[in-house]
């Protein structure tokens, strides 16, 4: 959801009052044609006031707590759950712990000492729907924003999620409404909430069982995106070879 022009004019007279536009888009490394497009369209993207609270040094969740239909934002920002912290690990690194405790380099209970990834990683918006998905998130989250259920697929499928879907997300799901907003990329892990050494910690805690059912599970995601891709190429090489 974006903002209303409005709304954004009387934000920025409040944070920026003696600033030009010009001066505002320079430090918010926004171009000014692009914010003044949003503006004439009514509609200012999350994203640039984002940015904007970056560049005045203004924490962005607090400031988009200013917003319709993020008001409730900033007194919603919690700490994460295990399985949050656990969906925002890449398969590569879960399959590096695997053999690091095989090899008795890691141990069970105590916080993981491998160097995990940054994140989001490639397949982070689906985890985390998956890692907070109580049985029912999809078909209430198309129910509460209208949104049909192939078009919240079709994101899903493609690693995105609209801020305004990651914070309805989070809201059915009864974790932080920050959660989304982190895991899209959209907000940086320090700026939700996230503990620095949350992953690590959250991984040492899975026993060797519990585990080795993650890897399963996470290979057995990435084997399905492979192959709906292979089939993908593979009809397009019959198209060409059917044109030619």
């Amino acid at each position: 959801m974006a903002v209303t022009a409005k709304s954004f004019q009387l934000w920025r007279s409040r944070i920026a009052p003696d600033d030009t536009v010009s001066e505002l888009c320079r430090k918010a490394g926004i171009k000014r044609s692009t914010l003044g497009q949003q503006v004439v369209r009514g509609k200012v993207a999350i994203s640039t006031i984002v940015d904007i609270a970056r560049a005045y040094g203004l924490h962005p969740a607090q400031e988009l707590g200013n917003f319709d239909g993020y008001r409730d934002l900033p007194a919603g920002i919690r700490g994460p759950t295990s399985p949050e912290l656990i969906s925002q690990v890449s398969h590569i690194d879960i399959l590096r712990l695997v053999v690091a405790r095989s090899e008795d380099k890691e141990a069970v209970g105590r916080e993981v000492q491998l160097n995990l990834a940054s994140f989001p990683h490639r397949n982070s918006v689906r985890a985390w729907i998956d890692a907070v998905d109580q049985g029912d998130l999809r078909q209430g989250l198309a129910a509460r924003t209208g949104i049909a259920p192939q078009n919240l697929s079709a994101q899903l499928t493609a690693g995105r999620l609209t801020p305004e879907l990651a914070v309805e997300a989070a809201r059915f799901a009864k974790v932080s409404l920050a959660s989304g907003l982190v895991v899209t990329g959209l907000l940086t892990p320090e700026e939700g909430g996230w503990p620095v050494t949350g992953r690590n910690q959250a991984l040492g805690r899975l026993s060797d069982t519990d585990l080795v059912l993650l890897a399963r599970d996470r290979l057995d995601v990435l084997g399905k995106s492979l192959k709906k891709v292979e089939l993908a190429n593979s009809r397009d090489q019959d198209l060409w070879e059917n044109l030619g």
